[in-house]
């Protein structure tokens, strides 16, 4: 399938693995990317540049195909040394970025000179045109439905895709309740050029995250993730477990008074003790609505597989069919 995506970062299919915490190392990207998707480290997993070098490195020798690197500009107190991550990925010979969080702008001129292609996530319109202005090469746009951090406007991907396809001129990727070939014949559908999944590569043979995670995603409805630190405007989905009902129950409790240090106990920290320990009570982790359409654990390949032959199924047969 050939869309502006797959000729922007040189992959065979419009699929992106999403960056996500305790969750991108090599062995997930190069599984992804290996099997025509673009794989993606997680930068700020890595805690200096020179671990972030390191994964980079190990990356090229599991995959000789296209892989990215995700950088979440975070609104912190101790701000990551940024330029010496972007001059890892540099280095590391990366082709490909997704950022995150708040605006790329200050670090454009150094990616662009690089030659990276850079895809901004963004959860809104707005956000999505600024992208655009500052010369990103194309947008993740994220959906109401998806885990982590949905933005605070509250649209799904039915509205904003077909929103951000009447504003854009770049080419966008669907993220949120991304799962299956249905989820990327409809986005394409809706004006995407492709889509970007997360929580569904977590639930793959390669994720190298603890078992009990991909096996809670796998028993998780559409009804099992819980909206937290909304009051904050720090809006974030994630499954529901013993720890999120405590800070559920904490944010009751101080109503409009809540304080991001009321909560630090069930949200810092936390994804070491899931991802890797399998503590599933722990805290807050992020996950998508979409685990309800996840039933179970295959190799990234067999995904990939699955969902274009779901999709070209779909797209020759049954939408050609109801033409004729």
């Amino acid at each position: 399938m050939k869309t502006r995506i797959t000729e922007l970062f040189g992959i065979r299919h419009p699929i992106i693995q999403g960056g996500m915490h305790y969750v991108g190392f090599a062995e997930l990207a190069a599984a992804v990317s290996n099997a025509g998707g673009l794989g993606i480290i997680t930068g700020l997993t890595q805690k200096t540049p020179e671990l972030l070098a390191r994964e980079i490195a190990r990356c090229h020798e599991m995959t000789d195909q296209p892989f990215g690197v995700n950088l979440t500009f975070l609104p912190t107190f101790a701000s990551p040394p940024y330029p010496e991550y972007i001059a890892a990925i540099i280095e590391g010979g990366i082709k490909s970025v997704e950022t995150a969080g708040r605006s790329p702008e200050a670090y454009m001129p150094a990616l662009k000179a690089a030659g990276i292609k850079v895809i901004h996530k963004c959860t809104s319109v707005r956000h999505a045109l600024k992208a655009e202005r500052i010369g990103c090469d194309a947008v993740s746009v994220d959906g109401f439905e998806c885990g982590g951090h949905p933005g605070e406007d509250d649209v799904p991907n039915m509205i904003l895709l077909p929103r951000a396809a009447e504003e854009l001129k770049i080419p966008f990727v669907a993220s949120g309740g991304m799962a299956d070939g249905r989820s990327l014949v409809a986005a394409l559908a809706l004006g995407a050029e492709g889509m970007n999944m997360g929580t569904r590569f977590i639930a793959t043979k390669e994720a190298p995250v603890h078992d009990n995670v991909k096996q809670a995603i796998v028993k998780a409805s559409e009804l099992d993730t819980r909206l937290i630190m909304r009051s904050l405007r720090n809006t974030e989905r994630v499954i529901n477990n013993a720890g999120v009902e405590r800070l559920m129950q904490i944010e009751r409790e101080k109503g409009d008074a809540l304080k991001i240090e009321d909560i630090m106990e069930q949200v810092a920290g936390i994804y070491p003790k899931v991802m890797t320990e399998g503590d599933m009570d722990a805290g807050a982790w992020s996950c998508g609505m979409v685990a309800g359409l996840i039933h179970d654990v295959p190799s990234c390949a067999e995904l990939i597989d699955r969902i274009m032959a779901q999709a070209h199924e779909l797209i020759s047969r049954r939408l050609t069919g109801l033409l004729q």
